[in-house]
């Protein structure tokens, strides 16, 4: 909207970000899958994840109440903050598990951090959730890393702000995004809007230099406020697809049949189907 809304009580719309992206590998051997599957592990740990989030909560204005983090056996991590648009007081905090000790070692925060004294009236309470899932498959030489992550946010508050610092914080050969905005809010005069913002594309709020490496395509349902984009790698260079193996070893042919696999792959993915 172009003109500020003046609200009758606060701004209830729910505005979520899904944020799916794809990492493909080439990993031959037993050892090169598990060594694959270990170095993601190791690259995208619980706490790696925790300090992407708390970018993202940095970029759009949120204030963090609490953090939970865990790594799975054999593989795998997932992370959830519990967002609000503003800091809540000290005598309203559970400190067993927000702003308490834990977090405040999660957060990075000296023993002197207190919150500011003043809340609005109302808390708005949003949250950020990934999980990611490292896979090979055992009669298939190719592996793929998946990471899911989930941006809702109540309020004035938009989660597409951090679509940039999604993307560049994760190795991506084909992302997907969508973006829905539910409920509404009412003006004074009790007038109903179902968005608070114009949007037409997420590729709008993607930085242009990534766009020129991938190519991308919109799917959206204008009416019911959801948007969805998909975006695949233009160009691959083997070597960045090959785990432990310098690609000048070997032969022009099974150079090609290795890029032909791998933009099978990506291909299979990106549209949803298998190919034979």
């Amino acid at each position: 909207m172009k003109e500020k809304i003046q609200l009758y009580g606060f701004n209830n719309l729910t505005k979520t970000l899904s944020f799916n992206i794809y990492d493909i590998c080439y990993a031959k051997t037993d050892r090169e899958k598990k060594d694959y599957i270990a170095y993601i592990d190791e690259q995208y740990n619980s706490d790696r994840l925790t300090k992407i989030l708390r970018g993202v909560t940095d970029i759009i204005g949120a204030c963090v109440l609490n953090i939970s983090k865990q790594d799975y056996d054999p593989q795998g991590a997932s992370v959830t903050i519990l967002i609000s648009e503003d800091l809540v007081p000290p005598d309203q905090i559970d400190v067993s598990c927000n702003q308490g000790d834990r977090a405040r070692q999660l957060l990075g925060c000296s023993d002197d951090y207190i919150p500011r004294e003043t809340v609005l009236a109302h808390l708005d309470k949003s949250h950020v959730t990934v999980h990611t899932y490292p896979e090979f498959h055992p009669n298939n030489n190719i592996s793929s890393f998946r990471v899911d992550i989930d941006v809702s946010t109540c309020g004035k508050i938009s989660p597409l702000n951090a679509l940039n610092h999604l993307i560049d914080s994760f190795d991506s050969d084909i992302i997907t995004m969508d973006y829905r905005i539910r409920g509404f809010t009412r003006d004074v005069d009790g007038k109903k809007y179902y968005k608070d913002h114009e949007i037409n594309s997420i590729q709008k709020y993607i930085d242009s230099d990534t766009l020129t490496r991938y190519d991308a395509i919109d799917i959206n349902v204008y009416q019911s406020n959801i948007f969805h984009t998909k975006m695949i790698l233009k160009e691959i260079s083997l070597g960045d697809y090959l785990f432990n193996v310098d690609p000048r070893e070997l032969s022009p042919e099974v150079r090609l049949s290795l890029k032909d696999q791998i933009n099978k792959e990506m291909l299979e993915i990106y549209y949803g189907m298998n190919m034979y």
